[in-house]
């Protein structure tokens, strides 16, 4: 699967943060109950991996993927354990190497010309705009698509319920990413973005 079908199917895209293993299944399956089947488990802690392979046993139909990849060795535990895209906070040609060797999605994040022209070279289109909300939010986007045109985006930081719908009615952001509907009750939050979203 391209990143482009990945995110065709799932707009929004939860970060998740697993702290303790025992909160892996009940988060993940909080977000399947509220419509939401794709994550996107941050390496930021020691059982990560160990998240995403119990994800992956648990919910065979989710999208699991990990997220805060920041080297080769990461990435080739995330696979391992079963990650179906990889994302990063910014443009490793190490972690694409992993990624393109095991023919994984992978969303590097760009701010700037200089590193969306980076991507492109290794013909990455699908990128993540990350943090949205410091680096000029959707009219830092949409400035950036009058010379990338061929780039979608996934912003990423400052974006919530309050920004969403404007954020997804840009036709170059591909998918918005977040860890908003995360804080508090999973359920509640998820039936409240759809209310947002579907209004």
């Amino acid at each position: 699967m391209t990143a482009e079908e990945l995110l065709k199917e799932n707009r929004v895209v939860p970060v998740v943060v697993i702290r303790e293993i025992e909160d892996a299944i009940p988060t993940l399956g909080a977000l399947m109950d509220g419509g939401i089947p794709v994550a996107e488990i941050t390496f930021r802690t020691a059982c990560a991996a160990e998240a995403i392979r119990l994800g992956c046993e648990k919910y065979p139909d989710m999208m699991i993927g990990a997220g805060t990849v920041i080297n080769a060795e990461q990435a080739e535990a995330a696979i391992a354990a079963g990650a179906k895209f990889i994302v990063s906070p910014g443009l490793s040609r190490a972690v694409f190497e992993v990624t393109k060797k095991y023919g994984v999605p992978y969303l590097p994040g760009c701010v700037t010309p200089t590193e969306i022209m980076a991507a492109l070279d290794l013909g990455l289109t699908t990128l993540k705009f990350f943090p949205a909300g410091i680096y000029g939010g959707l009219k830092a986007l949409k400035a950036l698509s009058a010379p990338f045109p061929q780039v979608k985006f996934l912003p990423t930081g400052g974006v919530d319920l309050t920004n969403i719908k404007e954020y997804l009615a840009f036709d170059k952001v591909a998918a918005i990413c977040g860890s908003f509907m995360m804080k508090g009750d999973i359920r509640a939050n998820c039936a409240a973005l759809w209310e947002v979203l579907n209004a």
